[in-house]
């Protein structure tokens, strides 16, 4: 009997798919209620889908690492002693950040284009604030339900990265809001 049927992948992922396309309206909704002040500013459109994709992707290749160290039995030691578990989350941080400085240059130069720019250091500050907050929310989440998935017998690459990837978009977008009442930025 295989571990894979098409039935048990329906079966584990349509609830998780409903679930998360849930959030997903979520996220966009609370986007919604910022739309105007957002329209003022097109350099933060820009900023918003490519900061919510870093934490998110970022998470995901995280949950990937996990759901495959927790498959090949390396994932069940305490996290803060397991070298599999630090060194993923180590380096999906530094991707993170690094991403992050790249995309706050990125918008800052596409501003000038559109004549629309905010200083270098507002962008800069924004984004590298922002995706800290927004790193550290899924990377949390995403070891608590790698675990949690691993200890209730869940297929882990059926619930981790999907939940992971909508939790990006949501956390993303407070994040960045959070950050922009902060700074007073629009």
């Amino acid at each position: 009997m295989s571990y894979y049927t098409i039935k048990g992948i329906v079966r584990g992922s349509v609830p998780i798919l409903v679930f998360t396309a849930f959030i997903g309206i979520i996220a966009g909704q609370i986007m919604n209620t910022r739309l105007d002040s957002l329209l003022s500013s097109p350099v933060l459109l820009l900023l918003i889908p490519a900061l919510i994709k870093i934490g998110g992707d970022t998470g995901s290749m995280l949950a990937a690492r996990l759901a495959s160290a927790f498959h090949m039995g390396l994932g069940t030691t305490h996290i803060q002693k397991n070298p599999v578990v630090r060194n993923s989350l180590v380096a999906a941080f530094i991707v993170g950040i690094i991403a992050s400085f790249v995309v706050s240059f990125l918008v800052w130069i596409a501003g000038h284009y559109l004549d629309n720019s905010l200083p270098f250091r507002i962008i800069f500050q924004l984004c590298v604030i922002a995706e800290i907050f927004e790193l550290i929310v899924v990377y949390a989440a995403t070891l608590g339900i790698a675990i949690a998935s691993h200890r209730f017998g869940l297929d882990p690459d059926d619930t981790i990265i999907p939940i992971i990837a909508t939790l990006g978009d949501i956390v993303g977008v407070l994040a960045i809001f959070t950050t922009i009442n902060a700074f007073n930025i629009i």
